[in-house]
């Protein structure tokens, strides 16, 4: 007896997760003017770079030189694009003589979602935005999907219900309403 398989399936990849990466800088006092340039030109090709997200600077709170440049692309071969890029290269080599240390940080999909950024803005704003995107969602969801599946067994509509929220949310809605918001979300400590 032989068994008839059919044609092989692709493997699947994982879903490209955004990707965020923050670039702390301590910057030499006497260079924060030229940094604060340098920074503007760099975000802006960054903000220009196919797969960019977001671009920002967080400027160092009183008593600190240390600046944040953050950075949010669709995937690691959009940021892999641009940090290879010959854009960023030669942007790099003007930063050198400006800072005295850097440090750099990585997060991928739901853990970008979720973590803080290294000076945020009042916690309750990102809860606030976070309640109404959910009420959002979920009140779409019950008014034009829910009624369609009231056949469905109750976990069943509570799973596409947790799946959908989630997906949204984390994929779509808070990185479009935190890069919208981001002023409100991190309101300048100047």
């Amino acid at each position: 007896m032989s068994l008839r398989r059919g044609p092989r399936s692709a493997v699947e990849s994982p879903a490209a997760e955004p990707v965020t990466v923050t670039v702390a800088r301590v910057v030499r006092p006497d260079r924060r003017e030229a940094f604060e340039q340098w920074a503007e030109n760099v975000l802006g090709l960054a903000s220009g770079f196919p797969g960019n997200l977001g671009a920002s600077l967080l400027n160092p709170g009183p008593g600190s030189s240390e600046y944040h440049l953050v950075y949010r692309f669709q995937d690691d071969e959009s940021l892999a694009a641009w940090e290879r890029s010959s854009e960023r290269r030669s942007a790099l080599a003007h930063v050198e003589e400006m800072i005295d240390d850097v440090r750099y940080a990585r997060t991928s999909g739901l853990e970008s979602f979720f973590t803080r950024s290294p000076q945020p803005g009042p916690r309750w704003r990102l809860t606030l935005l976070t309640i109404l995107a959910v009420f959002a969602i979920t009140s779409l969801l019950q008014v034009f999907v829910m009624p369609r599946l009231e056949s469905w067994p109750l976990g069943l509509r509570l799973l596409l219900s947790a799946t959908v929220v989630v997906l949204l949310l984390g994929q779509v809605v808070m990185p479009g309403l935190t890069r919208v918001l981001a002023g409100w979300l991190h309101p300048s400590r100047d």
